[in-house]
């Protein structure tokens, strides 16, 4: 019996990062829809946020496949590259990539020229993300999907339409988790 339970902590454990999400659509029991209808964009721009997200992931992997590691994030059509790329040439050629597809604003291009991270580290950056909204929440100084939260290499990355008083209580927050070696606002103002 012992052994079992052992077996399925370590499962729990191993699957934590990859569940960070869950619980918030659990707890809500709508998910999207009350996602969407809290959000400061509107549910247009959420949706194209979304096409391009999915979009960019497409074809940086037909152009790339296995040789880029590449997360993209879009917020008001705002775009984020974070990951890993082998030369700046590849990190160049694939904030261009984005920037093509409809609907794209902006690229903020924070792809490293490195190796492709582990699971170990992409692993504590999922936790760290975890860490980071768990401390929105309790904080209580914002709606939590005011700010979207990005961790790569344990560099977070803070997206939002936001005030100056909300970055700030974002920014103090972030930068004071466990874990975090630094902050950066990716921002749009709203005041």
């Amino acid at each position: 019996m012992k052994n079992t339970n052992q077996k399925w902590l370590l499962l729990l454990v191993l699957l934590f990062p990859f569940l960070q999400g869950c619980g918030l659509l659990i707890a809500t029991g709508v998910g999207t829809g009350v996602a969407v209808s809290q959000d400061r964009r509107t549910s247009g721009t959420f949706v194209e946020d979304e096409g391009i997200e999915l979009k960019s992931a497409r074809r940086i992997s037909e152009k790339f496949g296995n040789k880029v590691h590449v997360n993209v994030t879009s917020f008001n059509r705002n775009v984020l590259l974070t990951g890993e790329a082998p030369i700046e040439n590849v990190r160049k050629e694939i904030g261009d990539l984005v920037r093509r597809i409809e609907h794209v604003r902006n690229v903020t291009n924070e792809i490293a020229i490195a190796e492709i991270s582990t699971f170990m580290s992409r692993s504590n950056d999922t936790l760290i993300t975890s860490k980071v909204k768990g401390r929105f929440m309790d904080a209580g100084k914002f709606q939590i999907n005011h700010v979207k939260v990005v961790t790569e290499n344990g560099v977070v990355y803070l997206l939002g339409l936001a005030n100056r008083k909300e970055v700030e209580s974002a920014v103090e927050i972030a930068s004071s988790t466990n874990g975090v070696r630094k902050v950066v606002k990716v921002f749009e103002y709203l005041n």
